[in-house]
Protein backbone atom coordinates (compact mmCIF):
# COMPACT_ATOMS: atom_id res chain seq x y z
CA UNK A 1 0.00 0.00 0.00
CA UNK A 2 2.73 2.46 0.93
CA UNK A 3 4.55 1.72 -2.31
CA UNK A 4 1.36 2.20 -4.31
CA UNK A 5 0.81 5.62 -2.74
CA UNK A 6 4.40 6.74 -3.23
CA UNK A 7 3.65 8.80 -6.32
CA UNK A 8 1.56 11.46 -4.62
CA UNK A 9 2.32 13.13 -1.32
CA UNK A 10 -1.32 13.65 -0.32
CA UNK A 11 -2.13 9.97 -0.85
CA UNK A 12 0.95 8.93 1.09
CA UNK A 13 0.12 11.24 3.99
CA UNK A 14 -3.45 9.98 4.19
CA UNK A 15 -2.32 6.37 4.14
CA UNK A 16 0.29 6.92 6.86
CA UNK A 17 -2.38 8.67 8.93
CA UNK A 18 -4.78 5.73 8.54
CA UNK A 19 -2.10 3.20 9.45
CA UNK A 20 -1.14 5.16 12.57
CA UNK A 21 -4.69 5.80 13.71
CA UNK A 22 -5.62 2.14 13.31
CA UNK A 23 -2.76 1.21 15.63
CA UNK A 24 -0.74 -0.89 13.20
CA UNK A 25 2.11 1.51 12.41
CA UNK A 26 4.53 -0.57 14.49
CA UNK A 27 4.49 -3.09 11.65
CA UNK A 28 5.63 -0.44 9.15
CA UNK A 29 8.03 1.81 11.06
CA UNK A 30 10.80 1.68 8.44
CA UNK A 31 8.41 2.25 5.54
CA UNK A 32 6.70 5.15 7.30
CA UNK A 33 10.01 6.81 8.16
CA UNK A 34 11.16 6.45 4.55
CA UNK A 35 7.92 7.90 3.22
CA UNK A 36 7.89 10.88 5.59
CA UNK A 37 11.57 11.59 5.02
CA UNK A 38 10.90 11.65 1.27
CA UNK A 39 8.01 14.07 1.74
CA UNK A 40 10.05 16.29 4.05
CA UNK A 41 12.99 16.45 1.65
CA UNK A 42 11.11 16.83 -1.63
CA UNK A 43 8.00 18.92 -0.85
CA UNK A 44 7.84 22.63 -0.11
CA UNK A 45 5.16 21.90 2.53
CA UNK A 46 2.90 24.64 1.20
CA UNK A 47 -0.04 22.48 0.19
CA UNK A 48 -3.04 24.24 -1.30
CA UNK A 49 -5.74 22.43 0.67
CA UNK A 50 -6.03 22.84 4.41
CA UNK A 51 -6.41 19.15 5.21
CA UNK A 52 -3.19 18.10 3.47
CA UNK A 53 -1.23 21.04 4.87
CA UNK A 54 -2.35 20.33 8.43
CA UNK A 55 -1.87 16.58 8.07
CA UNK A 56 1.67 16.96 6.72
CA UNK A 57 2.53 19.34 9.57
CA UNK A 58 1.24 16.93 12.23
CA UNK A 59 2.76 13.76 10.81
CA UNK A 60 6.15 15.30 10.10
CA UNK A 61 6.46 17.12 13.39
CA UNK A 62 5.45 14.10 15.48
CA UNK A 63 8.17 12.18 13.62
CA UNK A 64 10.72 14.77 14.77
CA UNK A 65 11.03 16.87 11.60
CA UNK A 66 11.27 20.63 12.36
CA UNK A 67 8.58 21.79 9.95
CA UNK A 68 7.50 25.42 10.11
CA UNK A 69 4.02 26.62 10.95
CA UNK A 70 4.44 29.30 8.29
CA UNK A 71 2.63 26.96 5.91
CA UNK A 72 -0.63 28.09 7.52
CA UNK A 73 -0.11 31.79 6.68
CA UNK A 74 -1.76 31.25 3.30
CA UNK A 75 -5.03 30.42 5.04
CA UNK A 76 -5.25 33.90 6.59
CA UNK A 77 -6.62 37.08 5.03
CA UNK A 78 -5.06 40.54 4.81
CA UNK A 79 -6.31 41.35 8.32
CA UNK A 80 -4.40 38.42 9.80
CA UNK A 81 -7.56 36.43 10.45
CA UNK A 82 -8.31 32.92 9.25
CA UNK A 83 -10.25 33.02 5.99
CA UNK A 84 -13.99 32.46 6.25
CA UNK A 85 -13.78 30.17 3.23
CA UNK A 86 -12.07 27.43 5.23
CA UNK A 87 -14.87 27.24 7.80
CA UNK A 88 -16.98 25.07 5.50
CA UNK A 89 -14.04 22.69 4.97
CA UNK A 90 -14.90 20.53 7.97
CA UNK A 91 -12.29 17.89 7.20
CA UNK A 92 -9.61 20.54 6.87
CA UNK A 93 -10.71 22.28 10.05
CA UNK A 94 -10.55 19.01 11.97
CA UNK A 95 -7.05 18.32 10.62
CA UNK A 96 -5.91 21.82 11.57
CA UNK A 97 -7.36 21.35 15.06
CA UNK A 98 -5.39 18.11 15.49
CA UNK A 99 -2.22 19.75 14.16
CA UNK A 100 -2.32 22.53 16.75
CA UNK A 101 -1.44 20.10 19.53
CA UNK A 102 2.05 19.78 18.04
CA UNK A 103 2.74 23.49 18.52
CA UNK A 104 5.69 24.87 20.45
CA UNK A 105 6.29 28.16 22.24
CA UNK A 106 6.07 31.25 20.08
CA UNK A 107 3.83 29.73 17.41
CA UNK A 108 1.02 32.23 17.83
CA UNK A 109 -0.69 31.20 14.62
CA UNK A 110 -1.28 27.73 16.06
CA UNK A 111 -2.61 29.17 19.32
CA UNK A 112 -5.06 31.16 17.22
CA UNK A 113 -5.84 28.10 15.10
CA UNK A 114 -6.72 26.03 18.15
CA UNK A 115 -9.18 28.63 19.42
CA UNK A 116 -10.60 29.20 15.93
CA UNK A 117 -11.08 25.54 15.00
CA UNK A 118 -12.50 24.61 18.40
CA UNK A 119 -15.21 27.26 18.17
CA UNK A 120 -16.03 26.55 14.53
CA UNK A 121 -16.15 22.77 14.94
CA UNK A 122 -18.40 23.05 17.98
CA UNK A 123 -20.69 25.39 16.05
CA UNK A 124 -20.83 23.03 13.07
CA UNK A 125 -21.87 19.94 15.05
CA UNK A 126 -25.69 20.40 14.83
CA UNK A 127 -25.51 20.46 11.03
CA UNK A 128 -23.23 17.46 10.55
CA UNK A 129 -24.05 13.81 9.96
CA UNK A 130 -22.44 10.61 11.18
CA UNK A 131 -19.57 9.63 11.04
CA UNK A 132 -17.85 13.03 10.81
CA UNK A 133 -19.98 14.37 13.66
CA UNK A 134 -18.88 11.58 16.00
CA UNK A 135 -15.25 12.01 14.95
CA UNK A 136 -15.35 15.71 15.81
CA UNK A 137 -17.03 15.10 19.18
CA UNK A 138 -14.35 12.52 19.96
CA UNK A 139 -11.51 14.80 18.80
CA UNK A 140 -12.74 17.76 20.85
CA UNK A 141 -12.68 15.54 23.92
CA UNK A 142 -9.56 13.54 23.06
CA UNK A 143 -7.08 14.93 20.49
CA UNK A 144 -4.98 12.31 18.70
CA UNK A 145 -1.67 13.66 19.99
CA UNK A 146 -2.81 13.40 23.61
CA UNK A 147 -4.37 9.97 23.27
CA UNK A 148 -3.19 6.40 23.82
CA UNK A 149 -2.47 4.25 20.79
CA UNK A 150 -4.72 1.36 21.81
CA UNK A 151 -7.67 3.59 22.73
CA UNK A 152 -7.17 5.65 19.57
CA UNK A 153 -7.11 2.46 17.49
CA UNK A 154 -10.30 1.15 19.02
CA UNK A 155 -12.10 4.41 18.28
CA UNK A 156 -10.75 4.74 14.75
CA UNK A 157 -11.71 1.18 13.88
CA UNK A 158 -15.28 2.10 14.77
CA UNK A 159 -15.17 5.30 12.73
CA UNK A 160 -13.64 3.45 9.78
CA UNK A 161 -16.46 0.92 9.75
CA UNK A 162 -18.87 3.81 9.19
CA UNK A 163 -16.82 5.25 6.33
CA UNK A 164 -16.88 3.50 2.97
CA UNK A 165 -13.74 5.36 1.85
CA UNK A 166 -11.46 3.24 4.01
CA UNK A 167 -9.61 0.22 2.67
CA UNK A 168 -11.41 -2.92 3.80
CA UNK A 169 -8.17 -4.91 3.73
CA UNK A 170 -6.38 -2.42 5.98
CA UNK A 171 -9.37 -2.23 8.31
CA UNK A 172 -9.65 -6.01 8.64
CA UNK A 173 -5.90 -6.25 9.21
CA UNK A 174 -6.20 -3.67 12.00
CA UNK A 175 -9.07 -5.57 13.60
CA UNK A 176 -7.16 -8.85 13.51
CA UNK A 177 -4.04 -7.18 14.88
CA UNK A 178 -6.02 -5.53 17.68
CA UNK A 179 -7.50 -8.85 18.77
CA UNK A 180 -4.18 -10.71 18.58
CA UNK A 181 -2.48 -8.07 20.69
CA UNK A 182 -5.38 -8.13 23.11
CA UNK A 183 -4.88 -11.88 23.63
CA UNK A 184 -1.20 -11.30 24.33
CA UNK A 185 -1.99 -8.53 26.78
CA UNK A 186 -4.63 -10.65 28.52
CA UNK A 187 -2.07 -13.41 29.12
CA UNK A 188 0.40 -10.88 30.50
CA UNK A 189 -2.19 -9.38 32.81
CA UNK A 190 -3.11 -12.86 34.04
CA UNK A 191 0.50 -13.52 35.07
CA UNK A 192 0.90 -10.11 36.70
CA UNK A 193 -2.41 -10.49 38.54
CA UNK A 194 -1.28 -13.86 39.87
CA UNK A 195 1.91 -12.24 41.23
CA UNK A 196 -0.19 -9.50 42.83
CA UNK A 197 -2.66 -11.91 44.43
CA UNK A 198 0.18 -13.99 45.84
CA UNK A 199 1.38 -10.87 47.67
CA UNK A 200 -2.15 -10.55 49.11
CA UNK A 201 -1.81 -6.82 49.70
CA UNK A 202 -5.57 -6.33 49.39
CA UNK A 203 -6.01 -8.23 52.67
CA UNK A 204 -2.73 -7.49 54.42
CA UNK A 205 -2.60 -3.79 53.53
CA UNK A 206 -6.30 -2.83 53.33
CA UNK A 207 -5.53 0.90 53.44
CA UNK A 208 -3.76 0.73 50.08
CA UNK A 209 -5.35 1.00 46.65
CA UNK A 210 -5.82 -2.35 44.92
CA UNK A 211 -5.33 -1.33 41.28
CA UNK A 212 -3.26 -3.91 39.43
CA UNK A 213 -5.41 -3.91 36.26
CA UNK A 214 -5.23 -0.12 36.16
CA UNK A 215 -1.46 -0.28 36.63
CA UNK A 216 -1.13 -2.62 33.68
CA UNK A 217 -3.39 -0.41 31.55
CA UNK A 218 -1.16 2.54 32.49
CA UNK A 219 1.92 0.71 31.23
CA UNK A 220 0.15 -0.43 28.05
CA UNK A 221 -0.06 3.26 27.27
CA UNK A 222 3.72 3.48 27.49
CA UNK A 223 4.44 0.49 25.26
CA UNK A 224 1.94 -1.98 23.85
CA UNK A 225 4.08 -3.62 21.16
CA UNK A 226 4.77 -7.39 21.45
CA UNK A 227 8.54 -7.01 21.80
CA UNK A 228 8.15 -5.10 25.08
CA UNK A 229 6.56 -7.95 27.01
CA UNK A 230 9.32 -8.08 29.65
CA UNK A 231 9.43 -4.29 29.85
CA UNK A 232 5.70 -4.16 30.59
CA UNK A 233 6.02 -6.72 33.36
CA UNK A 234 8.89 -4.86 35.01
CA UNK A 235 7.30 -1.42 34.80
CA UNK A 236 3.87 -2.67 35.90
CA UNK A 237 5.33 -4.27 39.01
CA UNK A 238 7.30 -1.11 39.77
CA UNK A 239 4.29 1.18 39.40
CA UNK A 240 2.20 -1.18 41.54
CA UNK A 241 4.82 -0.93 44.29
CA UNK A 242 4.94 2.86 43.89
CA UNK A 243 1.18 2.94 44.47
CA UNK A 244 1.53 0.97 47.72
CA UNK A 245 4.45 3.08 48.94
CA UNK A 246 2.56 6.26 48.09
CA UNK A 247 -0.36 5.14 50.25
CA UNK A 248 1.96 4.23 53.12
CA UNK A 249 3.42 7.74 53.14
CA UNK A 250 0.20 9.53 52.32
CA UNK A 251 -2.49 7.88 54.42
CA UNK A 252 -1.20 5.29 56.88
CA UNK A 253 2.35 5.48 58.21
CA UNK A 254 3.24 7.45 61.33
CA UNK A 255 6.16 9.86 61.05
CA UNK A 256 8.30 7.57 63.22
CA UNK A 257 7.53 4.58 60.97
CA UNK A 258 8.24 6.62 57.84
CA UNK A 259 11.67 7.57 59.18
CA UNK A 260 12.47 3.86 59.46
CA UNK A 261 11.06 3.01 56.03
CA UNK A 262 12.92 5.85 54.33
CA UNK A 263 16.16 4.70 55.94
CA UNK A 264 15.50 1.12 54.81
CA UNK A 265 15.05 2.26 51.20
CA UNK A 266 18.29 4.23 51.37
CA UNK A 267 20.14 1.16 52.69
CA UNK A 268 18.49 -1.21 50.19
CA UNK A 269 19.48 -4.42 51.96
CA UNK A 270 17.54 -7.34 53.40
CA UNK A 271 18.83 -6.72 56.93
CA UNK A 272 16.85 -3.46 57.00
CA UNK A 273 13.69 -5.57 57.38
CA UNK A 274 14.43 -6.02 61.07
CA UNK A 275 13.80 -2.35 61.87
CA UNK A 276 10.37 -2.16 60.20
CA UNK A 277 6.85 -2.76 61.52
CA UNK A 278 5.13 -5.84 60.09
CA UNK A 279 3.05 -4.12 57.42
CA UNK A 280 6.11 -2.28 56.11
CA UNK A 281 8.09 -5.51 56.00
CA UNK A 282 5.62 -6.91 53.47
CA UNK A 283 6.04 -3.92 51.19
CA UNK A 284 9.81 -3.69 51.59
CA UNK A 285 10.36 -7.38 50.87
CA UNK A 286 8.14 -7.21 47.78
CA UNK A 287 10.03 -4.15 46.56
CA UNK A 288 13.40 -5.87 46.92
CA UNK A 289 12.02 -8.90 45.09
CA UNK A 290 10.78 -6.78 42.17
CA UNK A 291 14.17 -5.18 41.69
CA UNK A 292 15.91 -8.53 42.06
CA UNK A 293 13.75 -9.78 39.19
CA UNK A 294 14.74 -6.75 37.13
CA UNK A 295 18.39 -7.33 38.01
CA UNK A 296 18.17 -10.93 36.79
CA UNK A 297 16.56 -9.86 33.50
CA UNK A 298 19.20 -7.21 32.88
CA UNK A 299 22.03 -9.58 33.77
CA UNK A 300 20.84 -11.88 30.97
CA UNK A 301 21.23 -8.96 28.56
CA UNK A 302 24.55 -7.78 29.97
CA UNK A 303 22.92 -4.50 31.02
CA UNK A 304 23.05 -4.67 34.82
CA UNK A 305 24.05 -1.00 34.96
CA UNK A 306 20.39 -0.12 34.26
CA UNK A 307 19.28 -1.36 37.67
CA UNK A 308 21.40 1.14 39.60
CA UNK A 309 19.64 4.00 37.82
CA UNK A 310 16.24 2.45 38.54
CA UNK A 311 17.05 2.02 42.24
CA UNK A 312 18.42 5.55 42.48
CA UNK A 313 15.19 6.98 41.06
CA UNK A 314 13.18 4.98 43.61
CA UNK A 315 15.29 6.37 46.45
CA UNK A 316 14.73 9.91 45.16
CA UNK A 317 10.99 9.30 45.04
CA UNK A 318 10.87 7.99 48.60
CA UNK A 319 12.90 10.94 49.89
CA UNK A 320 10.36 13.28 48.31
CA UNK A 321 7.45 11.29 49.77
CA UNK A 322 9.08 11.64 53.18
CA UNK A 323 9.49 15.39 52.75
CA UNK A 324 5.76 15.77 52.03
CA UNK A 325 4.92 13.53 54.98
CA UNK A 326 7.02 15.70 57.30
CA UNK A 327 5.18 18.80 56.12
CA UNK A 328 1.86 17.16 56.89
CA UNK A 329 2.77 15.77 60.30
CA UNK A 330 4.49 18.98 61.39
CA UNK A 331 1.73 21.25 60.07
CA UNK A 332 4.16 23.09 57.79
CA UNK A 333 2.78 24.96 54.76
CA UNK A 334 5.50 25.09 52.08
CA UNK A 335 5.94 27.94 49.65
CA UNK A 336 4.85 27.27 46.10
CA UNK A 337 8.49 26.94 45.06
CA UNK A 338 9.21 24.46 47.86
CA UNK A 339 6.07 22.53 47.05
CA UNK A 340 6.76 22.24 43.32
CA UNK A 341 10.37 21.12 43.83
CA UNK A 342 9.11 18.15 45.81
CA UNK A 343 5.79 17.60 44.04
CA UNK A 344 7.29 17.08 40.60
CA UNK A 345 9.26 14.20 42.12
CA UNK A 346 6.32 12.68 44.02
CA UNK A 347 4.35 12.76 40.78
CA UNK A 348 6.60 9.75 39.99
CA UNK A 349 7.21 10.83 36.40
CA UNK A 350 10.99 10.63 36.54
CA UNK A 351 11.09 7.19 38.11
CA UNK A 352 8.65 5.86 35.53
CA UNK A 353 10.57 7.45 32.65
CA UNK A 354 13.85 6.02 33.94
CA UNK A 355 12.41 2.56 34.56
CA UNK A 356 10.66 2.53 31.18
CA UNK A 357 14.10 2.74 29.54
CA UNK A 358 15.29 -0.37 31.40
CA UNK A 359 13.22 -2.61 29.15
CA UNK A 360 14.17 -0.87 25.89
CA UNK A 361 17.21 -3.00 25.13
CA UNK A 362 20.40 -1.74 23.52
CA UNK A 363 18.85 1.62 22.65
CA UNK A 364 19.00 2.58 26.33
CA UNK A 365 22.74 3.04 26.79
CA UNK A 366 24.50 4.26 29.91
CA UNK A 367 24.67 7.68 28.25
CA UNK A 368 20.88 7.69 27.88
CA UNK A 369 20.43 6.88 31.57
CA UNK A 370 22.85 9.67 32.47
CA UNK A 371 20.75 11.97 30.29
CA UNK A 372 17.42 11.10 31.94
CA UNK A 373 19.00 11.24 35.41
CA UNK A 374 20.05 14.85 34.83
CA UNK A 375 16.45 16.07 34.43
CA UNK A 376 16.39 17.00 30.72
CA UNK A 377 13.81 19.53 29.55
CA UNK A 378 11.37 16.93 28.26
CA UNK A 379 11.28 15.18 31.66
CA UNK A 380 11.08 18.47 33.57
CA UNK A 381 8.24 19.75 31.39
CA UNK A 382 6.34 16.47 31.42
CA UNK A 383 6.77 16.14 35.19
CA UNK A 384 5.29 19.58 35.79
CA UNK A 385 2.41 19.06 33.37
CA UNK A 386 1.62 15.70 34.96
CA UNK A 387 1.89 17.06 38.50
CA UNK A 388 -0.42 19.96 37.71
CA UNK A 389 -2.87 17.74 35.86
CA UNK A 390 -3.17 15.64 39.02
CA UNK A 391 -3.21 18.53 41.46
CA UNK A 392 -5.72 21.08 42.68
CA UNK A 393 -3.07 23.80 42.38
CA UNK A 394 -2.94 23.23 38.61
CA UNK A 395 -2.91 26.34 36.49
CA UNK A 396 -4.07 26.12 32.86
CA UNK A 397 -1.47 28.59 31.63
CA UNK A 398 1.37 26.75 33.33
CA UNK A 399 0.18 23.45 31.86
CA UNK A 400 0.07 24.91 28.35
CA UNK A 401 3.54 26.43 28.58
CA UNK A 402 5.13 23.24 29.89
CA UNK A 403 3.26 21.12 27.35
CA UNK A 404 4.95 23.11 24.61
CA UNK A 405 8.26 22.33 26.26
CA UNK A 406 7.49 18.64 25.78
CA UNK A 407 6.74 19.22 22.11
CA UNK A 408 10.02 21.02 21.49
CA UNK A 409 11.94 17.99 22.70
CA UNK A 410 10.60 15.84 19.88
CA UNK A 411 12.96 17.66 17.55
CA UNK A 412 16.19 15.73 16.80
CA UNK A 413 18.35 15.01 19.86
CA UNK A 414 21.08 12.56 20.80
CA UNK A 415 18.41 10.36 22.39
CA UNK A 416 16.69 7.92 20.00
CA UNK A 417 13.08 8.77 19.17
CA UNK A 418 11.70 5.44 20.52
CA UNK A 419 12.95 6.47 23.98
CA UNK A 420 11.56 10.00 23.77
CA UNK A 421 8.22 8.51 22.79
CA UNK A 422 8.10 6.57 26.09
CA UNK A 423 8.48 9.83 28.00
CA UNK A 424 5.74 11.40 25.90
CA UNK A 425 3.51 8.35 26.29
CA UNK A 426 3.73 8.63 30.07
CA UNK A 427 2.37 12.17 29.79
CA UNK A 428 -0.40 10.90 27.54
CA UNK A 429 -1.43 8.25 30.05
CA UNK A 430 -1.60 10.81 32.85
CA UNK A 431 -3.63 13.16 30.66
CA UNK A 432 -6.14 10.43 29.81
CA UNK A 433 -6.43 9.20 33.41
CA UNK A 434 -6.55 12.55 35.16
CA UNK A 435 -7.96 15.15 32.75
CA UNK A 436 -11.45 15.13 34.29
CA UNK A 437 -10.87 13.42 37.64
CA UNK A 438 -8.43 11.17 39.48
CA UNK A 439 -9.16 8.19 37.26
CA UNK A 440 -6.62 5.99 39.01
CA UNK A 441 -8.00 6.35 42.53
CA UNK A 442 -11.63 6.43 41.34
CA UNK A 443 -11.17 3.78 38.68
CA UNK A 444 -14.71 2.43 38.64
CA UNK A 445 -15.78 5.22 36.29
CA UNK A 446 -14.24 6.09 32.92
CA UNK A 447 -11.05 4.07 33.44
CA UNK A 448 -13.08 0.89 33.82
CA UNK A 449 -14.48 1.56 30.35
CA UNK A 450 -10.99 2.13 28.98
CA UNK A 451 -9.69 -1.11 30.48
CA UNK A 452 -12.69 -3.03 29.15
CA UNK A 453 -12.34 -1.67 25.62
CA UNK A 454 -8.64 -2.48 25.43
CA UNK A 455 -8.34 -5.66 27.50
CA UNK A 456 -11.77 -7.34 27.52
CA UNK A 457 -13.97 -6.59 24.50
CA UNK A 458 -12.63 -7.99 21.24
CA UNK A 459 -13.26 -6.29 17.91
CA UNK A 460 -15.81 -8.16 15.75
CA UNK A 461 -14.48 -9.15 12.33
CA UNK A 462 -17.05 -9.50 9.57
Amino acid sequence: MLEAAAGQSSQMLNLVDKIQRLGVSYHFETEIETALQHIYETCDHHFDDLHTAALSFRLLRQQGYPVSCDMFDKFKNSKGEFQESIISDVRGMLSLYEATFLRIRGEDILDEALAFTTIQLQSALPNLSIPIKEQIIHALNQPIHKGLTRLNARSHILFSEQNDCHSKDLLNFAKLDFNLLQKLHQRELYEITRWWKDLNFAKKLPFARDRISECYFWILGVYFEPQYLVARRMLTEVIAMISIIDDIYDVYGTLEELVLFTDAIERWEISALDQLPEYMKLCYQALLDVYSMIDEEMAKQGRSYCVDYAKSSMKSLVRAYFEEAKWFHQGYVPTMEEYMQVAIVTGAYKILATTSFVGMGELATKEVFDWVSNDPLIVQAASIVSRLTDDIVGHKFEQKERARGIGECLFPTKVPMPLLVRVLNLARVIYVLYKDEDGYTHSRTKVKKFVTSVLVDFVPIS
